[in-house]
């Protein structure tokens, strides 16, 4: 009987590592391959080494608290699986319906169901876990206006992130010793921003690991008969992957489409904050999604951006004057060369004239889901556990 249940919990264990492969993968990769920086294939290998060194070493503080902090006893293997499979089901439905789901927060919205329904839910770690979901949302849009007011620009002016034909680099046979040197069009900037692209992609999809890698493989690692950490870890691993090689190669061509419009080097931003966020929060055992803290550095870089007409004086006494705000600031991209106009000063027509940073409604889905999600997941559980208590 045991067998048969971890099976069957193996199965929808890869299920969830699939399709969060599949999402994943599109948000870590999706802007350096839309920028022909690297090829699909490329990008889901180096997804699925980064994603295994993410989960192997700061994941397994999030699986703890999974298998163990979110309620009072040891999660058992059979309760671990009927929470793979409400993980699942809110995967489908997601895919289904185009909804976005925080696969995290469902993940602990069904532990606490559990936790509620056999009165061993532990109110100090999901109230310390709730309050980091709340926090998470403002410090990644302050993070981001103070990156868009004051970093962004200057840098942009500085920078600019292009690929040319051919290849980057070549081996030069001409010596004795064959060497390594640039493609024939390729010059030292484009390669040092090829390398920073690359650093901070493998850098995202190891908070990826982190903070998912857990979901698909906490529920396994608890009570009789369940899997080693290591095996379970390597077994999300592999299914994350394979949704990096398969499902993840349309992801990859549509993410950001939806949300934002967003240069390169603006997204490299919201890559490299997003991912400390989230790496930080899972080094101290806090599950959280991937997708809260890009979504909201998204919005503060733009408003950032918007915002460098007026100063924070006139900010705060709303007195701006005739200078306009305008949150499609960001979208011009091409500045190099140019100084940047001073805080407190209008833009120039090209960045007033500029599409909208953000599809506001897209951010509401995102942001309502983070509510919906954990709290559907929850009553689930519940009911689920309630009805059937020899589950848990």
């Amino acid at each position: 009987m045991v067998e048969t249940l971890l099976a069957v919990g193996i199965v929808a264990s890869v299920f969830v590592g699939f399709n969060i492969g599949g999402s994943s993968t599109g948000i870590a990769w999706g802007p350096p391959v839309g920028a022909g920086i690297l090829k699909k294939t490329t990008a889901a290998a180096l997804m699925t080494v980064f994603v295994f060194l993410g989960g192997w070493t700061v994941g397994r503080n999030v699986m703890d608290t999974l298998s163990g902090g979110i309620i009072t006893t040891e999660l058992s293997l059979s309760a671990g699986v009927a929470v793979l499979f409400f993980i699942g089901f809110g995967i489908l439905i997601a895919n289904v319906f185009g909804v976005p789901v925080p696969t995290s927060m469902t993940t602990v919205g069904a532990i606490a169901g559990l936790g509620l329904a056999t009165d061993t839910l532990n109110y100090a770690t999901i109230t310390r876990i709730v309050s980091w979901w709340i926090v998470t949302p403002i410090i990644g849009f302050w993070i981001g206006v103070v990156i868009g007011r004051y970093v962004y620009p200057a840098v942009n002016r500085r920078v600019r992130i292009e690929k040319s034909p051919g290849p980057l680099l070549r081996l030069d046979r001409d010596g004795a010793v064959p060497t390594v040197a640039l493609g024939p069009n390729t010059t030292y900037s484009e390669l040092v921003s090829t390398v920073v692209v690359l650093v901070i992609g493998c850098y995202m999809a190891f908070s990826a690991g982190a903070s998912n890698v857990p979901n698909a493989a906490a529920p396994l690692v608890s009570g009789v008969g369940g899997l080693p950490d290591d095996t379970a870890i390597l077994l999300a691993t592999l299914a994350i992957g394979l949704g990096g090689f398969t499902i993840a190669r349309r992801t990859m061509e549509s993410v950001g489409g939806e949300l934002s419009d967003i240069p390169l080097l603006a997204a490299l931003f919201v890559m490299t904050t997003a991912s400390t966020i989230t790496t930080v929060l899972s080094w101290i055992g806090i599950p959280i999604s991937l997708v809260m803290g890009t979504v909201m550095t998204i919005v503060g870089i733009g408003w950032g951006r918007a915002t460098r007409p007026v100063t924070v004086r006139q900010a705060v006494t709303r007195d701006t004057g005739d200078n306009e705000i305008v949150t499609g600031a960001i979208t011009v991209g091409d500045t190099e060369g140019r100084q940047s106009s001073p805080i407190g000063e209008a833009e120039p027509a090209a960045v007033l004239n500029a599409g909208d940073l953000f599809n506001p409604r897209a951010v509401l889905k995102y942001v309502s889901m983070w509510i919906i999600g954990p709290s559907v997941s929850t009553a689930l559980a519940y009911a689920f556990f309630v009805l059937l208590p020899g589950v848990a």
